[in-house]
């Protein structure tokens, strides 16, 4: 069989920026930061005191109380973003082949908020009082499961977890599902809901959080000298992929063409980057080929740029390998300076993003670039979004594990 082509036709994102793809966007390139004091649970004994919460979400239109109090927030932020992603869509699966239609999903993390209670349940009352419920609520793959049922879907199902890079190879699977046949239908994205106590206490006792408590907004600054570490984010965001002839019959709008997906592994550290950027060049150079691109081909990168010191400058150096004397033509740009770091969730909520500046010939900015760092002396778009025409983009992630993933996509010609 050749390949065929796949497009995107459906998005939906839950964000601290925004629980709609109208309000998302209008956040980012207005350059609007969701990063706040944490709301959650009380902070007065951690050093991180900030993250990018989700506020006010309505799951009313998606689910019954019942239903909510039966799911882990990281499955809830899931089912609604799939949710809003299909009647995005507008697809009718009572007119769809359901055994084609699959549902690949990711986290990072899992259900952590429901372990952490039913930990406290157990350590104060006893086993007896644990929730018979607390298995399909914390497990990573309830969110896949729990989509799929919903609509009676019967076509390839699963989660990835592999850190930052979760949702981004849960993308790529989904490309290649559509291209090779298995599907012709894919709802994939991720979910996270990780600003809970053990979530924030883990990570920042690694001193990877940002500590600037006293100015949130301002906390999440990717590639800039004064960076200090990323700001927790939760949400979640999934997409609808559909092979391009059946996306054509039924009169779908496309936002962008999948083209590419890449990954490797650094074999170097569990938390570390290789400094040398090898693996994240592998993933991006792997991507392209998958795409059939050449480095200039590209004129866009949505980047992993967490706001950490390490990986933004290991970034920026992978960045100047693969694409050589044309890395000083690309607009780049950090989604994470406005909602933080979703963790397994991010490289879905990044994507959207992509697709929406592919259709609408928009990059959104980099926000809070101050003050320059030489080791990150690229375009980053900084604080004003910029028109563009996009022919070509790339999406990278990279997690703790040495994971890299790296998806192409590009303008709809046709």
């Amino acid at each position: 069989m050749s390949r065929r082509r796949v497009v995107i036709t459906g998005m939906g994102v839950v964000s601290a920026i925004g629980h709609d793809l109208e309000t998302f966007w209008d956040a980012l390139v207005t350059g609007k930061s969701g990063v706040g004091l944490i709301t959650q649970f009380d902070t007065s004994q951690s050093p991180v005191k900030i993250g990018a919460e989700v506020r006010n979400l309505d799951v009313s239109p998606f689910m019954e109380p019942h239903e909510q109090r039966k799911l882990d927030p990281n499955c809830v932020f899931a089912v609604a973003a799939a949710e809003m992603a299909i009647k995005d869509s507008e697809i009718d699966f009572e007119k769809t082949d359901r055994d084609n239609v699959g549902v690949i999903a990711a986290s990072g993390i899992g259900g952590i908020q429901e372990l952490e209670a039913q930990h406290t349940k157990l350590m104060e009352r006893g086993p007896s009082r644990v929730s018979p419920l607390t298995i399909p609520k914390l497990m990573m793959n309830a969110m896949a499961g729990h989509i799929s049922i919903r609509h009676g879907l019967r076509g390839p199902n699963f989660t990835t977890a592999s850190a930052c890079a979760s949702s981004t190879h849960a993308m790529g699977l989904s490309l290649h599902t559509i291209a090779f046949g298995q599907a012709d239908v894919m709802i994939t994205g991720g979910t996270e809901a990780s600003i809970t106590p053990l979530g924030m206490a883990g990570f920042a006792n690694m001193r990877a959080l940002s500590t600037r408590n006293d100015d949130p907004t301002r906390a999440s600054r990717p590639f800039d000298k004064r960076r200090d570490g990323f700001v927790m984010g939760e949400g979640a965001a999934f997409l609808v992929m559909e092979e391009l002839e059946h996306a054509r019959k039924r009169g779908a709008r496309i936002y962008a063409e999948m083209l590419g997906y890449g990954c490797s592994g650094d074999g170097h550290h569990i938390t570390a980057p290789d400094p040398s950027g090898g693996g994240a060049c592998l993933s991006m150079h792997r991507a392209l080929k998958d795409a059939g691109c050449a480095p200039d081909d590209v004129n866009y990168v949505n980047a992993h740029g967490t706001s950490t010191p390490l990986n933004d400058a290991t970034e920026t150096c992978a960045l100047k390998t693969v694409f050589q004397g044309h890395a000083r033509k690309l607009a780049i740009s950090s989604t994470k300076s406005m909602v933080g770091h979703l963790l397994g969730a991010s490289g879905a909520l990044e994507l959207v993003a992509t697709s929406l500046s592919v259709a609408k010939g928009v990059v959104h900015s980099t926000i809070n670039q101050e003050e320059s760092d030489p080791d990150c002396d690229l375009d980053y778009v900084p604080n004003q979004a910029r028109d563009l025409r996009i022919e070509r983009a790339i999406s990278n992630s990279f997690g703790f594990g040495g994971h890299n993933a790296t998806l192409v996509l590009g303008r709809h010609a046709g």
